[in-house]
C-alpha cells in the first residue's frame, strides 16, 4: 500500500504549517517512526518557507501567487516535492560545501533551510522548472512503528 498526495497553495506563510501537519498526520496514521516523521516535516517547512519566501515575482501581473507540494510515502521511502513559480536556482548553486555554509553565520535567521534540508534528508535534488520556478524535492528512507499499516512484510 501507498499513501500519496499533492496541495496547491497560497504563498502565504500560513499555508507552511497546514502542509507539514497533513505530513505529519499522514505519516502518524501510517506508522512511521517519529524521529522520522519530524525530519522530514522540519525539511517540508524549509522547502515551503523558501518557496513562500522566493516563489514569485511580486511584479504586475504576477501569477505566482502559489505553490505546490506533493508527498508519496510507500512501504521504503517518502518523497516529497516543493515546486514554485519563481525565478528559480542560480544556474549553478554550490551545495552545503564547508565554504558556503562559512558564508552564513550561525546566528543567521534566514539563508540556512536549503542546507538544512540537505542534512535531514537522504536524497536531495534542486532544479529548475522548464519556463520558470524552482523545484526541491528530497526523500527518506522510512523507519516504521510496530503494526504500522504501511510496513513492509
Amino acid at each position: 500500500m501507498s499513501i500519496w498526495w499533492s496541495l496547491h497553495l497560497r504563498r502565504e506563510a500560513a499555508s507552511i504549517p497546514l502542509a507539514r501537519r497533513l505530513l505529519v498526520g499522514t505519516m502518524e496514521t501510517a506508522g512511521v517512526d517519529p524521529d522520522v516523521s519530524f525530519d522530514l516535516s522540519v525539511a517540508l517547512s524549509e522547502a515551503c518557507a523558501n518557496a513562500v519566501e522566493h516563489g514569485g515575482d511580486h511584479g504586475p501581473g504576477d501569477h505566482s501567487g502559489a505553490y505546490r507540494v506533493t508527498a508519496y510515502l510507500d512501504g521504503e521511502k517518502c518523497r516529497i516535492e516543493v515546486a514554485d513559480s519563481g525565478p528559480g536556482f542560480p544556474a549553478r548553486r554550490a551545495g552545503c560545501a564547508h565554504t558556503r555554509a562559512q558564508q552564513v553565520p550561525v546566528t543567521a535567521e534566514s539563508g540556512r533551510g536549503l542546507c538544512l534540508i540537505e542534512q535531514l534528508a537522504d536524497h536531495v535534488h534542486f532544479g529548475n522548472r522548464p519556463g520558470h520556478g524552482a523545484v526541491v524535492s528530497f526523500d527518506k528512507v522510512l523507519k516504521w512503528q510496530e503494526g504500522a499499516l504501511l510496513k513492509v512484510s
